[in-house]
């Protein structure tokens, strides 16, 4: 079975787990590297005009119309 577990990593690449982890033996793991806070915030700001233009057409409005509040 899949297990993700949250961790941070240092500058120095040290990887600290914050949760801990029983295991029956050894095992593989994948690392993803996330963006930091102030990346993820350039990413959605950088997007924005992307997005907007799709948002914004008269199509996604009526696709989403039924979630509008009335009234």
């Amino acid at each position: 079975m899949l297990q993700t577990i949250e961790a941070k990593i240092d500058e120095n690449g040290h990887v600290r787990l914050l949760e801990p982890v029983r295991l029956s033996g050894p095992r593989r793991a994948l690392v993803t590297i996330l963006p930091g806070e102030s990346d993820t915030s350039m990413v959605a700001l950088q997007s924005e005009a992307a997005l907007a233009e799709d948002w914004n057409r008269p199509e996604e409005n009526c696709a989403w119309s039924h979630l509008q509040q009335k009234g």
